[in-house]
């Protein structure tokens, strides 16, 4: 074998010991060896490589098996940190996280225009913010990931954000060029997606989707654990499929929309009186006093949902449907008429195995998808390119 293969299989060692130590640690060395079928000899000096990276640590010795006591091995998660920052038509939500994705600090701020020109400074600034609270370490900021509700290209450009007009936007260079760091651009629902499988509802699910459903609604699509993007990345914009080929015109220009119908915007211009402005809090507070207005507009809400889900079921056949929606959380209500929607307009044997549930995460599943994306990258990059 010569030295590049030698090199290669030395790399291809340390990612699987590393991926071990993730999941396992505590660990031995010892246990490792068993687990991989690595030799201890191997394992040793693997070990030590990436001790020096800073990567892994010893915590002391565990418990003897009968001879000498192990000594245990942690993966070192602060060993750099990470920004995920998810970029909504009004607000701006990032999170600073450690390499296993344990939130550091997050912050909110509002948006006051949408528009690109306007946005880009802001966000630069929010993000300034959020590295000065980054904790001292070997590595320090390994990256920053971004994602929008609109259409990311397989080049990570963002080719039109439809409810904020951003058009053939490279924020991917800008923020690269201004933080000299590795930056990751996606669609905010699949880093909802991505965020909901490493830590939330869907963590044991292979096969699932992430309904974001808010100004618009976009779909999040995980085939046997993967992010599924489509052949130009466009994949998920399901709140732009037909349900009524006579209904009004869509931004998209199409006819009918989903989201036109089943969208939180929706709901909201549903109980929008003509002086005054609706807000989550007058719904919440309405609903409780059983405001008839209200339970009905909910119910709708929950009507069309399950009408537009029953294609997505249908189409992709799921084993769970994450709902990201601040009212569906907070009113079982909706999410029973959904339930109640879809069972109804699907054979049994469907419908009965597909589980429907509400976001575990939040308004932080895009943010921490998109670090998990930046930890993940790092850690691939520091065990194969040593």
């Amino acid at each position: 074998m010569d030295i590049a293969d030698q090199n290669f299989v030395k790399k291809v060692n340390q990612k699987l010991l590393l991926n071990e130590i993730l999941k396992q640690a505590p660990i031995s060395r010892a246990k490792l060896s068993e687990r991989t079928g690595l030799n201890k000899s191997t394992v040793s000096s693997q070990v030590s490589t990436l001790m020096k990276e800073h990567l892994v640590y010893e915590i002391g010795q565990g418990e003897s098996s009968g001879g000498r006591r192990p000594v245990l091995l942690m993966f070192n998660k602060q060993a750099g940190f990470s920004i995920g920052i998810d970029v909504g038509v009004d607000d701006v939500n990032g999170i600073l996280t450690d390499l296993e994705g344990s939130v550091i600090y997050d912050q909110q701020l509002m948006l006051p225009s949408s528009s690109p020109e306007a946005a880009k400074p802001i966000l630069i600034e929010f993000i300034q913010q959020l590295i000065s609270h980054i904790p001292s370490s070997p590595y320090g900021l390994v990256g920053i990931g971004v994602c929008i509700p609109g259409l990311v290209d397989a080049n990570e450009q963002i080719v039109f954000t439809p409810h904020s007009k951003w058009k053939n936007i490279d924020l991917k260079t800008t923020l690269q060029d201004t933080f000299h760091v590795p930056v990751f651009i996606e669609n905010e629902a699949n880093a909802g997606a991505y965020g909901e499988k490493i830590f939330g509802a869907a963590k044991h699910y292979d096969h699932l989707m992430y309904a974001s459903i808010g100004t618009g609604i976009g779909i999040g699509i995980i085939i046997d654990q993967h992010l599924y993007r489509g052949a130009y990345g466009f994949s998920g914009e399901m709140g732009h499929m037909t349900i009524d080929f006579n209904g009004p015109t869509c931004s998209c220009g199409n006819r009918g929309c989903w989201e036109l119908y089943a969208s939180e915007k929706a709901l909201f211009e549903s109980l929008q009186s003509s002086d005054q402005k609706v807000s989550y809090q007058d719904i919440e507070e309405r609903a409780k006093m059983n405001d008839m207005k209200t339970i009905n507009a909910l119910r709708n809400f929950g009507f069309y949902l399950g009408v537009g889900l029953t294609n997505v079921l249908h189409t992709f056949n799921p084993q769970a449907v994450i709902l990201r929606n601040k009212i569906i959380e907070s009113q079982p209500t909706v999410l029973s008429v959904i339930q109640h929607e879809v069972s109804s307009r699907m054979d049994p044997q469907f419908s009965s195995i597909v589980e429907l549930l509400p976001s575990s995460l939040g308004h932080n599943a895009p943010a921490l998808g998109m670090s998990s994306l930046v930890n993940e990258a790092f850690l691939h990059h520091a065990t194969l390119s040593q």
